[in-house]
């Protein structure tokens, strides 16, 4: 995928709309260290449902107008919990994709992240960048999210373009549509279409990585790289603001804004 900000139409109408990225809550293998990847399908732990919950809570007056969750079930768990406090998911289907999976640590799975370490020291690699054997890459996991993005742009954009705005003269960026304020609907007031995607923290690491060095998203303010590629924590909230045009019946993206990164401040709570 690549950003089309021209749109090939000096004019155009364009679709704006919210993305909420949430990793799931955590389960024991989080807690002892451990890495799950997609073999091992464990459930929230205690703390984890308490951090769904908390999730739940501090979302339940954002309006979402799509719901989509990886197929496992620590994000599945995650997912329900955030919808039942929320009123606006109440009726939406739960989207469950396999492409939304955790990365796979293959012969690592089980293991703890320092293994991890002197597996890729032993084979004269870097860590994180090395890949166990039976893994998959960091490329494969940024394929399996592009093929995401691009089916929920379709999706979106087949639902929702009747909420499309006035004429653009120019998209190659979201409009500022309200100040960071640290609140639960930052970045969205004015957006009229909002997407929860509930998923993994490696696998986000991807994500966000692939909006910033190859989609070139906007940072948002005093927010370095270093920040935007760290681990988000469990149940970590990130948003961006994606701005969508049509190009020979297909949506593209054509600009995308970070509103904010690993926000935890309900577990903080």
């Amino acid at each position: 995928m690549r950003l089309h900000p021209g749109v090939s139409l000096q004019s155009m109408r364009a679709l704006t709309f919210g993305l909420t990225l949430v990793r799931h809550g955590e389960t024991p293998y989080n807690k002892e260290g451990l890495l799950q990847g997609q073999a091992i399908d464990s459930p929230l732990s205690e703390v984890g449902l308490q951090q769904a919950e908390a999730a739940g809570r501090y979302l339940k007056d954002v309006k979402f107008s799509n719901v989509f969750v990886s197929d496992m079930l620590r994000a599945v768990q995650t997912a329900e919990t955030i919808s039942k406090h929320n009123s606006s998911c109440l009726g939406l289907p739960m989207v469950r994709d396999p492409l939304l999976k955790e990365k796979s640590f293959g012969i690592a799975e089980g293991k703890k992240v320092q293994d991890l370490r002197e597996m890729a020291k032993a084979a004269g690699q870097t860590f994180p960048g090395f890949t166990p054997p039976n893994g998959e890459t960091q490329e494969q996991v940024k394929q399996r999210f592009k093929e995401f993005l691009e089916k929920m742009l379709q999706q979106i954009g087949a639902e929702h373009w009747h909420h499309r705005g006035q004429d653009e003269t120019s998209c190659s960026a979201p409009p500022e549509t309200s100040p960071v304020e640290g609140t639960a609907d930052d970045g969205l007031r004015g957006v009229p279409v909002h997407a929860l995607v509930v998923t993994h923290g490696a696998y986000m690491c991807v994500a966000v990585r692939y909006f910033v060095e190859e989609l070139h998203c906007c940072l948002p303010q005093g927010c370095d790289k270093a920040h935007m590629f760290s681990l988000s924590p469990n149940t970590g909230l990130c948003r961006f603001i994606l701005t969508v045009g049509e190009e020979q019946s297909r949506f593209v993206l054509s600009g995308i804004r970070c509103v904010f990164v690993h926000r935890a401040d309900h577990v903080k709570q």
